[in-house]
Order: C-alpha cells, then sequence, then structure tokens
C-alpha cells in the first residue's frame, strides 16, 4: 500500500473568514448602522473606507478611517467595524496579524410617500360589450375610474 501524502494548502497562512460570508456581513452592517443625526440634517450621503487589523483570536483590534465624509459617519464606520467576529483557522502554531480593508456606504434612508388626501373615495366601474359572437378575441371592454378629493 502506499503511503498517502498530506495535502498541501494553496495559502501559507489560511485568512479569518466572517462567519457566514460577504452576504452576513452586508446584513451585519445594514442591521447595525445608525445613520449619524448632524449627517441625516445635513444629508450627507458617501463611502467610508476603513482599515481595519484581526488578530489570531479573531477579534478586531485596530480600526481607522482612511477616507471618509465627516458629519460623524467615518466615527459610525469605525464602530461598526470593531464589532466584526472573524473565524481564524490555525496557521502553523503562529500568532498572525492580519490587514483588511472595507468599504461602508452610507445612503439616505428613503422617504415614505406622502398621503394624497384623507377623504378619498374611489370608484371603480367595468361594462362589457359583449356580443354572441363565437370568437372570445372580439369581446371589447371599458373601465371608469373615478377619484374623488373631499
Amino acid at each position: 500500500m502506499a503511503k498517502s501524502r498530506e495535502t498541501k494548502d494553496k495559502d501559507f497562512l489560511r485568512k479569518p473568514v466572517y462567519e457566514g460570508g460577504l452576504k452576513a456581513m452586508r446584513e451585519f452592517i445594514k442591521k447595525n448602522l445608525k445613520y449619524p443625526s448632524t449627517a441625516l440634517k445635513e444629508k450627507i450621503e458617501g463611502t467610508v473606507f476603513v482599515k481595519y487589523r484581526v488578530n489570531h483570536k479573531g477579534k478586531v483590534i485596530e480600526a481607522k478611517a482612511i477616507s471618509g465624509i465627516k458629519h460623524g459617519c467615518d466615527e459610525e464606520a469605525v464602530r461598526l467595524v470593531k464589532m466584526f467576529e472573524f473565524t481564524v483557522p490555525k496557521n502553523r502554531k503562529l500568532r498572525v496579524v492580519f490587514n483588511k480593508n472595507i468599504k461602508i456606504h452610507f445612503r439616505l434612508p428613503k422617504a415614505a410617500p406622502k398621503k394624497v388626501a384623507s377623504n378619498l373615495q374611489y370608484n371603480y366601474v367595468t361594462t362589457s360589450n359583449k356580443k354572441n359572437t363565437p370568437t372570445p378575441s372580439k369581446k371589447k371592454s371599458s373601465y371608469h375610474i373615478v377619484i374623488k378629493y373631499s
């Protein structure tokens, strides 16, 4: 019997992985992002670029906004990144610190549609002109929609 060889990893060091992948990370950001009040008042939108470091235990030990939009958005992006937790596989008994980057987008929430009127009536009337014809393609219908504002 031939000895089986150990398969070698294609990477020397295995990188930390966010549990659930990129989709789960986006959901986490969406769920925990608190839009800063000053940015809301001034209607500021944009992207914050954050560099961060992940230790051998999967914790973010350092985070810094490299380019941002100010108005409290940079601080909020750093706060979010510091909440991340990664799964780090064993790396040949080494304690490795990984450098990573992320872009966090700040988009203003969509405004709710305005109500037109509170006393609104809808009348929907259908009439059809049916003739005793054997082919159904010759049917004609007309619709009348009446909207009354009080």
